[in-house]
């Protein structure tokens, strides 16, 4: 079948924004006579023919999405807020609002922010599923209501929502365990320390790192998960009795954000120049960390890159009832000592204390080498 022609498909051909191809097409102002006599010898010449998600979307004094996600102990959701920020200026559309519904902490608020985007009959959510079963509910819906979801960093499986937009949590575990491996020989005792199991992001990490440990490193051990629920207090007093239980401990894998309490732990033990640690993300307090060589490695998750693509999917969904894919799926980045510094100077700068650590690739994402598209 001949695939349906897009904006994006005349902006490329035109080397121009798909915002000003949609301002052409729908003669708004702020384009020139002659940029829109291109957009539309250009639609006609590629058989573009507009949609009734379009004709909606065009008809409409603004469009409104919801963005529920937690406040976050660390930088990483200000990073998914601020990628999906600059989407939506990026695209320099005029009706376009972000409603932005930030709940305290994992299992709280989480529901009640869905209420309340429903209740306000907003165009488009954006949401972090910490809680599918509680969630898919609410998905459900909302797809009846003609409100597409996308899930972002964490999927809500057999729910009715239109896409996730993810980093590869099975490639980043399994990095994780080879470098690990790597740097134990082959030998010791590992922990892991997560969230929560029943989130599907570390579950999938967790399966990962210990499947590839039993396949390469047979010799290593891996032990039962930590459940912190990135609460800072739990994770502090979960691994002192981790380390104090394990006196033989060779290594740590933190599969979430919140890696400050488990180094601040391991360090009042005074381990932090025996245990291996790799963690996951890059913010600034773990900056130190990684260049004093504390922590070996991070595997960052590229927030920010998923906030983007997460609202371009929706966008693209609700601008040409189009989905690229059901699952859009970012390859992680190792960050050692080594390559710290480079990274870091590839990034923008810091924006009100918090580093702002992604360069952002360019809009078109689908074809990149690290990006996956797949299929439901």
């Amino acid at each position: 079948m001949k695939k349906n022609v897009t904006l994006f498909d005349i902006a490329d051909a035109l080397g121009i924004s798909t915002g000003t191809v949609h301002r052409a097409l729908h003669d708004h102002a702020g384009v020139n006579a002659m940029t829109r006599a291109r957009v539309l010898q250009m639609a006609k010449s590629l058989g573009y023919r507009p949609n009734m998600a379009a004709s909606l979307l065009s008809s409409q004094r603004h469009l409104r999405i919801s963005i529920n996600t937690l406040k976050g102990t660390t930088s990483y959701w200000d990073e998914v807020r601020a990628g999906i920020t600059e989407e939506a200026e990026s695209l320099l559309l005029e009706n376009v609002d972000l409603e932005f519904r930030t709940y305290p902490r994992l299992g709280e608020g989480e529901e009640e922010a869905f209420r309340a985007a429903l209740q306000a009959k907003v165009d488009g959510i954006i949401t972090y599923s910490s809680r599918p079963e509680k969630l898919r509910g609410w998905i459900r819906r909302a797809s009846r209501s003609r409100i597409p979801v996308m899930c972002v960093t964490t999927d809500a499986p057999n729910s009715g929502r239109l896409a996730v937009v993810s980093i590869d949590t099975l490639a980043s575990g399994a990095l994780a365990a080879d470098l690990m491996g790597h740097f134990l020989r082959g030998k010791g005792k590992v922990a892991v320390t997560l969230s929560d199991l029943r989130i599907t992001e570390h579950a999938e990490k967790y399966s990962a790192f210990k499947k590839t440990l039993q396949t390469f490193y047979p010799n290593m051990r891996v032990l039962a998960p930590v459940e912190d629920h990135d609460v800072d207090p739990e994770a502090r007093s979960k691994c002192r009795r981790l380390l104090a239980a394990n006196a033989d401990l060779s290594g740590i894998y933190v599969t979430t954000e919140a890696s400050m309490p488990v180094i601040k732990a391991v360090e009042q033990a005074g381990l932090l120049n025996k245990l291996t640690i790799i963690t996951t993300d890059l913010f600034p307090a773990l900056v130190p960390q990684i260049r004093s060589g504390a922590v070996a490695a991070t595997i960052y998750q590229r927030p920010r890159t998923q906030g983007r693509m997460a609202f371009r999917v929706l966008r693209e969904f609700l601008m040409e009832g189009q989905c690229p894919s059901y699952q859009v799926t970012l390859a992680p980045h190792l960050v050692m000592r080594g390559n710290l510094d480079f990274f870091l100077s590839r990034q923008p700068s810091e924006t009100n204390g918090k580093v702002g650590i992604e360069q952002i690739p360019p809009p078109v994402a689908i074809g990149d080498d690290d990006v996956v598209l797949a299929g439901p």
